[in-house]
């Protein structure tokens, strides 16, 4: 494929040190989602009447009410209130997640020769290649390759 690269002739175990670049890019990206499923997200409904905390994993991990709201002539406005107070923290959940996935993981294999990186999405952003390691006219397909391969 290449004269001079990562191939036949060139640095030998390029290839190699791309994927073991590769896996430790997505075991950072899995603790950094880990970290992110630990955070909690707290919201209020009705003044502070209702608060619910949900975790990074999309689960209800606390509900706290004060004692003026629990009227048992009035459940509805406290069945209201609860789902106000979830949907809210639910949301500012959401708002990190989407924080994180804008995030970039960037890793080099071959001394620099190789450079990939990744978003928070998991998906294979950039792939750069010296043109030491490859011949000057294959770059642009090799790096869609890799892309590609790495995705996959």
């Amino acid at each position: 494929m290449a004269k001079r690269g990562g191939f036949p002739g060139g640095m030998p175990g390029n290839m190699n040190n791309l994927m073991k670049q590769a896996q430790r890019m997505q075991r950072q990206m899995e603790e950094a989602q880990k970290e992110f499923e630990t955070k909690e997200f707290t919201a209020a409904a009705g003044g502070g009447a209702v608060e619910v905390t949900v975790s990074g994993k999309k689960e209800i991990t606390s509900v706290k009410l004060a004692e003026e709201v629990v009227d048992p002539e009035d459940i509805e406005m406290l069945e209201d209130l609860i789902m106000a107070a979830a949907n809210e923290a639910l949301r500012q959940m959401e708002e990190a997640q989407k924080e994180f996935e804008t995030k970039e993981f960037t890793a080099k294999a071959g001394g620099g020769a190789v450079e990939v990186t990744v978003s928070g999405k998991k998906e294979v952003t950039s792939v750069k290649l010296a043109e030491e390691v490859v011949d000057p006219d294959d770059i642009e397909m090799l790096q869609d390759l890799i892309m590609a391969a790495v995705n996959e």
